[in-house]
């Protein structure tokens, strides 16, 4: 190995244009509870951001006027801004370094505007502006968020990603318990009123939101004061794949013709699909699923474009959206294999989140009626069911990592997966409404595991210089899900269960299920990377790189 690393350095003083390895390896340190606890402890703060909205914004939106049937589409703003800010962010972070680190100025102005959104949300004078007030909040939140996936990935070494990703875990545990709680708690702990008069936004919700926002500020902020990065220099050395990322974007081959062709056969379908939409007097929020097929099109016409009129070796000088989209076509093959992953879970996780109160207000309360007691008395027992799978999620995340160790990380996310399968499922045998939160469990322990082991596997098989865009781009398939879910979910149930939605919950947990069935298909020596036994081998892979490339330029001169 030694004869190879001279033979390699001896042509680096000739070509300089030959890819070089850093100039000595070093195994990347192990960090102790403390330090992966300061820098996850961020992600306490913006849970309580995202749980604020997710418990409160509904009733902003209603209180301001909002009818229930504008509701989804109103809030179409989360999905949205986190399909076209993380990528961004994580394309911007991965070139970014300064005082304050590398992904660190991100979280900081992230967790200032949310702040302010979050301070400005419950004033809203007028719906519009409330609805403004969300994308704004949406975005910010999402700047704040997405380098914090990354930040595992270039502080931790494989063997800790697990462990690191968990932490993240608990805190969105926590952070969605207590956040949510709280309108509940300053009304009956503090006796803070929790009505208003019409158009006005109730105390309760405000203080709640005053407090929200102070918390993700401070706690961004420690994450921010208290962690130190690493330099690129630093990475480089760590890391085992650096020239196997490099050796892998000179060789990319989807070529102009291909994305000018499939810009086209995009845009067809979009319109094809919008038209029959429109024609059929279909529903209209099947309109998003349209829009966003017909908008991918010109992306890749763009693209096509600036490859046409480039060279070869300018690919990755084309800027920011063409580098985005080329990366999205050039996943590692097993990127591609968690995203079908993540496509199962999500869909599951929000048939879940837009069906439950539905499903147990009707199949276990036995009303449909949104102005009776009994519909209310099952309304405000789902807030209490979601607030315990949160709790158990915190719980589970504590475990996730010595199981991964004992029986392996795609088993256990198998096992996890199955858990919250089962729980969903149950709640169409489980009679007594009080028993509920019994499945529950198993949705936890499901969440816990959704929100860590792909980040954690994913991680492995990232190049370091691109982790905070393949993070960004991998948030693709959670909100693709979701937006699909939004679209045809109801026209399924409508169609094939007669609108009962007790049946979107058995088909999120078969989908779960299925989501744990496909972990197992993702590739075993990816995953086999998140051991550092295994950093040897990729190390002589790196030299067999170098000599390579040393070949080829030494043949041609």
């Amino acid at each position: 190995m030694s004869s190879n690393h001279q033979q390699a350095n001896q042509q680096d003083s000739h070509q300089a244009v030959v890819p070089q390895a850093p100039h000595s390896f070093k195994q990347q340190p192990e960090l102790n509870f403390w330090q992966i606890f300061n820098m996850c402890f961020g992600f306490l703060g913006i849970q309580f951001g995202f749980a604020l909205q997710n418990a409160n914004v509904s009733r902003i939106f209603q209180t301001l006027g909002a009818s229930i049937d504008e509701i989804p589409i109103l809030w179409i703003a989360a999905p949205l801004t986190g399909l076209l800010v993380q990528p961004i962010i994580g394309y911007l972070s991965d070139k970014t370094w300064g005082r304050l680190g590398r992904r660190r100025p991100y979280f900081l102005i992230g967790a200032i505007f949310t702040t302010l959104a979050i301070f400005i949300m419950p004033h809203s004078p007028t719906l519009w502006i409330a609805a403004g007030m969300l994308w704004i909040m949406d975005a910010s939140i999402n700047i704040a968020m997405e380098p914090f996936r990354a930040f595992v990935g270039d502080n931790l070494p494989k063997s800790q990603r697990t462990q690191g990703y968990a932490m993240q875990s608990f805190f969105i545990g926590i952070g969605a318990v207590v956040a949510s709680a709280l309108p509940y708690i300053l009304t009956h702990f503090f006796n803070v009123a929790n009505t208003a008069p019409a158009g006005e936004i109730a105390d309760s919700v405000r203080y709640a939101f005053y407090f929200g926002g102070t918390v993700l500020l401070l706690a961004v902020t420690w994450t921010v004061v208290s962690t130190r990065e690493y330099s690129p220099e630093e990475l480089a050395a760590f890391n085992a794949k650096q020239i196997d990322a490099e050796d892998e974007t000179l060789s990319r081959i989807r070529s102009a013709k291909k994305y000018q062709f499939a810009s086209f056969v995009w845009m067809g379908l979009g319109a094809l699909l919008t038209f029959a939409i429109w024609a059929q007097d279909l529903d209209k929020q099947l309109y998003i699923l349209s829009l966003g097929i017909f908008a991918f099109g010109p992306l890749q016409l763009y693209c096509a474009l600036r490859l046409g009129n480039s060279q070869p070796a300018e690919r990755h000088k084309l800027g920011m959206v063409f580098s985005v989209v080329d990366d999205l076509f050039h996943m590692p093959k097993a990127m591609h294999q968690l995203a079908i992953v993540q496509f199962f879970s999500w869909f599951a996780l929000f048939a879940m989140w837009i069906y439950t109160t539905a499903a147990v207000t009707s199949y276990h309360f036995g009303s449909s009626d949104v102005l009776s007691q009994a519909y209310n008395d099952g309304a405000d027992w789902v807030g209490v069911l979601f607030a315990s799978y949160n709790g158990f999620a915190a719980i589970a995340a504590i475990f996730i990592p010595m199981l991964a160790k004992r029986i392996g990380i795609k088993l256990t996310h198998t096992v996890n997966m199955f858990c919250g399968g089962i729980g969903l499922i149950s709640f169409f045998f489980i009679k007594d409404p009080s028993l509920l939160w019994l499945p529950m469990i198993g949705v936890g322990i499901a969440w816990a595991s959704i929100l860590s082991v792909p980040y954690a596997m994913l991680s492995g098989m990232l190049p370091p210089q691109k982790m905070g865009v393949y993070m960004g781009i991998f948030n693709f398939f959670i909100v693709i899900p979701q937006l699909l879910a939004a679209s045809v979910l109801g026209l399924v149930l409508n169609g094939l269960f007669d609108g009962q939605p007790i049946y979107a919950l058995i088909t999120g947990g078969v989908l779960m299920m299925c989501a744990g069935i496909a972990v197992l298909f993702v590739d075993q020596d990816v995953v086999e990377q998140n051991n550092p036994n295994n950093q040897s081998a990729a190390m002589n892979r790196k030299t067999h790189l170098i000599t390579k490339a040393t070949g080829k330029l030494t043949n041609k001169s």
